[in-house]
C-alpha cells in the first residue's frame, strides 16, 4: 500500500487536540450516544432472551444502531484467540466489530430476508473499510449469509436489566450498560505485508506529532502489519480524526478500539 500522495502539513504545525477540532459533518448510518450519565435509562422496547436472560435494546439517546455490511470468518480462525483473549469458537453466537465495548450484545437483522439473531462482542474487526461487522459462522449461518458471504443489516446493541428488577413483570427495567462512546480509539491508516513500508508510515504521522502504533497480525497465509494512529477517548474524536484523514488521501482509513 502506497501513501497519499497529500502532504501531512495539517498533522505537522497542529497537535492532536487541533486535528480533531476541525469542522465535520458525519455522513456514515452510524449512531452512537454522547457519554452515558450516570443513572441508568428504562427500556421501552420489546426484549430478547439469550439462555433465559432478558436484554433490551438500549434507549436511541444512549444506544448504538448502525446499518451496513455484515461478513462474517469461519474455520481459518477457528481455535484461535480473539481480541479480548478468548478462544475463537466458530460455531458459538459471536462477532467481532471495531469499536464495540467487548463483551456487547447485538442484534442483527439481515435486511435482505428479515431474519434477526443476537451476539456477544468478543473480537476486534472486520479490518476492511465499508463493513461493519464480522460474525461467526453459525451467526452468519443462522441469519442466512454464509452462502453469499456478505449481507446488508442492521445492528443494535441490547443491555440487561439491573438484577433486582428481573423478576418485576410490569415495571420498566432500568438498564445496566457501558458507554458506548468512550473508550481507546485509533484511525487504522494503512496495512502492508512488508514491515519497512508500515515503519516508514509510522515515522511520518510520529514525525509530525502523532503516536502510532504498528500491530502484528497473522493473517491465514501471511503477516500484516497495521499502522494506527491515536483518535483519542472519545467518539466523537476520533470521528472528526477519520474524516480529517479520508479528506486527505487516506481512503480506506477506520476508526478501530482498542
Amino acid at each position: 500500500m502506497k501513501a497519499p500522495n497529500s502532504s501531512l502539513n495539517i498533522f505537522r504545525a497542529a497537535t492532536t487536540v487541533q486535528l480533531l477540532l476541525l469542522p465535520y459533518t458525519l455522513t456514515a448510518s452510524i449512531a452512537i450516544a454522547a457519554p452515558l450519565s450516570a443513572s441508568p435509562k428504562a427500556a421501552t422496547q420489546k426484549p430478547y432472551v439469550i439462555n433465559n436472560i432478558r436484554y433490551y435494546p438500549i434507549p436511541s439517546a444512549h444506544g448504538y444502531n448502525e446499518t451496513g455490511i455484515a461478513s462474517w470468518y469461519g474455520r481459518n480462525f477457528h481455535g484461535r484467540k480473539t481480541s479480548n483473549g478468548e478462544i475463537y469458537d466458530m460455531h458459538a453466537m459471536t462477532a467481532a466489530h471495531k469499536i464495540l465495548p467487548m463483551n456487547t450484545m447485538l442484534m442483527v437483522k439481515n435486511l435482505e430476508n428479515g431474519r434477526k439473531i443476537t451476539v456477544r462482542v468478543n473480537d476486534r474487526g472486520p479490518f476492511v473499510r465499508g463493513r461493519i461487522i464480522d460474525l461467526s459462522y453459525s451467526a452468519a449461518k443462522k441469519l442466512g449469509l454464509a452462502d453469499n458471504g456478505t449481507a446488508r443489516v442492521q445492528i443494535v446493541a441490547l443491555a440487561k436489566a439491573r438484577q433486582a428488577q428481573q423478576n418485576r413483570p410490569g415495571t420498566p427495567p432500568d438498564l445496566v450498560y457501558n458507554d458506548l462512546g468512550s473508550g481507546e480509539f485509533y484511525v487504522q491508516i494503512g496495512a502492508f505485508a512488508n514491515k519497512i513500508n508500515a515503519i516508514r508510515l509510522q515515522k511520518r504521522f510520529t514525525d509530525a506529532g502523532h503516536t502510532t502504533v504498528i500491530q502484528k497480525h497473522f493473517d491465514t497465509k501471511r503477516i500484516l502489519y497495521r499502522v494506527q494512529v491515536y483518535a483519542g477517548k472519545n467518539i466523537e474524536n476520533a470521528e472528526r480524526a477519520e474524516k480529517a484523514l479520508l479528506d486527505r488521501g487516506y481512503a480506506g482509513c477506520f476508526i478501530i478500539a482498542r
